[in-house]
């Protein structure tokens, strides 16, 4: 199906008119939200929304991880929400229909891999729920003197109210640019948001409604020289040049992953793509074990528990000169040019 999007061939045409009904139904939605219908939580504190308009993953993840970084260094006590997407949790009726913090002891298998990165890597209080309402709630609860949100993910989900969106595009853009399932398009492009951070070309009709040429920024994906053992131990690509070496993605592009791999100039003997959030129980590391195993940091905190010799290489995301200065006047302008937060 994502060949299809690519383009504007027969098969995209021959599901055109599904995403006519999908447009429809998303009006609708808007519309409800739009007049009171459906209510709109105010979470009390700014709430930032990183997330995407295209279905898969377009690097949402590095970008909160920035995000909370940068902003922890200005001295903004910072928490973040997400779903938790892949998540099998708590004794809920269904799964992942839980409230829960994710917290250094938290499996990934139970709180989502991406929530159990950005912790692990920030050591934000992060929050995971089926509605972000709901993890907006607790996490404020909990820690009171938030000063602001991160949403991770979450540009659709109108229910929580935000005060900033950055639009995130990888190398696909917006594809064929139809809506699902026709393209890639989970809702109607260009629609308003702040900031647009994007690899690549700068995606089709980027000047959406909200945004001036000035909130559109180019970014640069590279993976680190080194890679991380489970002990956190660095250790430079450099010296796995010439070893048998098999690299593991669970990612939306896993093949990106490896193609930065061999940019690093490693040979990779084997190549291991799993769908996105693939929860591992059922995989086995018996025909690779000759060899010394890579993958993303996403995966490895799924990884690491049984298997802790494997090795993650963090990816190092640059946005272009001015978008954190752009970023930090729009936060200044929420929080009324907070001065950094005393200890």
């Amino acid at each position: 199906m994502t060949n299809a999007w690519k383009q504007r061939g027969p098969l995209a045409w021959l599901l055109w008119p599904f995403s006519v009904d999908y447009r429809i139904l998303l009006a609708l939605r808007r519309w409800a939200y739009r007049h009171g219908i459906f209510k709109t939580y105010q979470a009390g504190v700014p709430v930032l929304v990183v997330g995407n308009v295209v279905a898969g993953g377009a690097g949402k993840t590095p970008v909160v991880m920035l995000l909370a970084a940068h902003l922890q260094a200005r001295g903004v006590r910072v928490g973040v929400v997400s779903r938790g997407y892949g998540r099998r949790s708590g004794h809920a009726t269904h799964a992942s229909d839980d409230c829960r913090e994710v917290t250094p002891h938290s499996l990934a298998q139970n709180v989502g891999d991406e929530p159990k990165l950005i912790q692990q890597t920030t050591g934000a209080p992060v929050f995971v729920a089926r509605q972000r309402i709901d993890a907006a709630v607790a996490l404020l609860a909990k820690y009171p003197r938030t000063q602001m949100i991160l949403c991770d993910d979450g540009l659709q989900h109108l229910a929580l109210h935000r005060d900033l969106e950055i639009c995130v595009f990888d190398e696909r853009g917006v594809g064929n640019g139809f809506l699902l399932p026709a393209g890639p398009l989970r809702e109607p492009w260009p629609r308003p948001v702040d900031f647009i951070l994007h690899a690549g070309r700068p995606p089709a009709s980027a000047g959406a409604p909200k945004v001036t040429t000035s909130g559109i920024f180019a970014s640069q994906r590279r993976l680190a020289d080194f890679a991380l053992s489970s002990h956190g131990e660095r250790i430079p690509l450099a010296s796995l040049k010439g070893k048998h070496l098999a690299a593991l993605a669970a990612i939306a592009q896993p093949e990106n992953f490896f193609a930065l791999l061999r940019a690093q100039g490693l040979t990779l003997q084997h190549t291991i793509a799993l769908p996105d959030h693939y929860d591992f129980s059922s995989w086995s590391r018996t025909l690779y074990e000759t060899c010394t195993l890579i993958c993303t940091e996403k995966d490895a905190v799924k990884l690491w528990p049984p298997h802790p010799d494997v090795l993650a290489v963090p990816l190092v995301l640059t946005p272009a000169p001015g978008f954190l200065t752009a970023l930090d006047a729009a936060v200044d302008r929420l929080l009324g040019a907070v001065p950094a937060a005393s200890p």
